[in-house]
């Protein structure tokens, strides 16, 4: 049996995520394979590629056939290289940072947030004025005045 290591499509439309795996080369890009040895997200920045290496080795080892993806990606990894008896690359794989814990990122924005002050808002709040029904409401309380006071004169 012809046995490839070729990648396997998951993900969403236009958000590829692969599988590294071992497949007789006969099935379909997605269909049933023999092992999972790695994956490979090529739209995080940089590029995330983890393999397994003993694997990886293994199935080179007994004959699988990389297709050029792989390839690519197993000298990326320096897989390739370790089979081949070839000396390692000299460029390593780019590492992303590692993110911040989520439970220090909370403690840090509560400490923040003893520190501010109590007292309110540091902008007063906006008061509303009513324009049209100041002056229609101050006139008629006048006419009333002037109404009560008018017949009490006479």
């Amino acid at each position: 049996m012809a046995v490839k290591i070729k990648l396997k499509r998951l993900g969403k439309i236009r958000s590829p995520h692969y599988r590294i795996v071992v497949a007789d080369a006969r099935t379909k890009r997605d269909g049933r394979a023999i092992e999972e040895i790695g994956i490979y997200h090529p739209m995080e920045n940089p590029s995330r590629i983890e393999v397994d290496s003993d694997r990886a080795q293994y199935w080179l080892g007994v004959g699988a056939q990389p297709t050029d993806a792989v390839a690519v990606l197993l000298k990326l990894t320096g897989d390739w290289q370790k089979h081949k008896g070839l000396p390692a690359p000299e460029n390593a794989l780019k590492v992303a940072a590692p993110k911040a814990d989520k439970k220090t990122l909370f403690e840090a924005a509560a400490k923040e947030a003893a520190d501010e002050p109590k007292d309110g808002a540091t902008t007063p709040k906006a008061k509303k004025e009513k324009k049209a029904e100041a002056p229609a409401a101050d006139a008629a309380p006048a006419a009333e005045a002037a109404a009560e006071s008018a017949p009490s004169e006479g």
